[in-house]
């Protein structure tokens, strides 16, 4: 918003106009950010001076005034379950680096009642990472009153919004199956109360990977906490603390297997030497940590997400923006770094 100048007066786009020698309309569009994108030709050097007679009178857009004349609010809100997770902060990361160079500001829910929120807050595009059964309808009826959203789900169809789709299960059963290459003691981080079906699917893995393996699953092997990395850290240290401990964790989610890291190495541990850990979401922080995480999941799923939620949030012409809802599949992989290294016969843990 336009602020007061040293002689009282709130700097208009009129007065930038009469000290920079040029109408306003070429103020308006060189202060708009939408230089380059086919519209009137603005030269560099007039550009640079608009800018600085902008600054010198100390004028900024008025954004309120913007929003209602353009039909943007050059934002995104990203709707977060669990925004220490590992997975939430690399799409907030992905999603500020491409959203500002366009000038348009993330905003991000913490609490996952983007219900709520969206039925008084506009933006230019939405991105949910979880819809529970019951906010179902509201989500197709958000979308149907021209709310641009992408949704994070594996079993939601398009109707009227975007779908990324990334099924868990069987990356989550290569997770397992590598660690069965060297151990038979093998533990599994899990929430107790699983979100939606990714969560059930995750855990199942783990099940039918030592079924067929021929290992009997131990109730003391799995550890269950209260989806905070607080309570994985918790459950992973009191697994890792029986007389005959586990020789490796499969961790359901990234963030928990960062948290048996951690209580690995409390308990003396040497990970990937004493005990092998592996992760699901193949998030940012596991693999910049020390030692990096083992993991599966998809490749640039976050890169990938960010230019999507910015070409909808501004419409920018490309057959991925400009063609309607779809489904956004992404294959999962294998990840094989430090804390869960590849086992030869001769290294084999049991």
């Amino acid at each position: 918003m336009a602020k007061a100048s040293s002689t009282g007066v709130r700097p208009t786009i009129r007065m930038v106009a009469e000290l920079a020698g040029v109408s306003t309309a070429t103020v308006s569009y060189v202060l708009s950010g939408r230089r380059g994108d086919g519209g009137p030709g603005v030269s560099d050097p007039t550009a640079e001076k608009v800018k600085a007679a902008a600054e010198r009178l100390g004028y900024r857009p008025n954004q309120a005034a913007r929003a209602i004349r353009t039909g943007r609010t050059n934002t995104v809100i990203l709707s977060l379950t669990m925004l220490s997770d590992p997975w939430s902060l690399s799409v907030i990361e992905s999603v500020q680096k491409a959203a500002v160079p366009l000038g348009i500001t993330p905003m991000i829910l913490g609490d996952a009642d983007w219900v709520k929120v969206l039925g008084t807050h506009n933006a230019d595009a939405v991105f949910v990472d979880a819809v529970r059964e019951e906010q179902r309808d509201a989500l197709r009826k958000l979308a149907e009153h021209g709310t641009t959203l992408v949704v994070f789900d594996e079993g939601l169809e398009p109707e009227g919004f975007d779908v990324i789709r990334s099924i868990a299960g069987p990356g989550c059963r290569m997770a397992v199956e590598h660690l069965l290459h060297g151990h038979r003691r093998i533990a599994c981080l899990t929430p107790a109360t699983a979100s939606g079906t990714s969560g059930g699917s995750r855990y199942r893995a783990y099940s039918d990977a030592l079924a067929n393996a021929g290992i009997p699953e131990r109730e003391d092997y799995v550890g269950l906490f209260d989806a905070t990395s607080a309570g994985a850290y918790a459950a992973a240290t009191r697994v890792l603390s029986l007389p005959d401990r586990p020789t490796a964790i499969y961790a359901t989610t990234d963030y928990a297997a960062v948290s048996a890291i951690n209580a690995a190495q409390r308990l003396g541990m040497a990970v990937g030497t004493d005990v092998d850990i592996i992760g699901v979401g193949n998030t940012v922080e596991g693999e910049r940590m020390s030692p990096s995480l083992s993991t599966v999941g998809p490749v640039d799923f976050f890169d990938k997400l960010a230019r999507l939620l910015l070409r909808r949030a501004t419409a920018q012409s490309s057959p991925e923006a400009t063609a309607g809802p779809a489904v956004l599949d992404f294959p999962w992989h294998l990840f094989v770094r430090e804390s869960a290294p590849h086992r030869s016969a001769a290294t084999r843990l049991y």
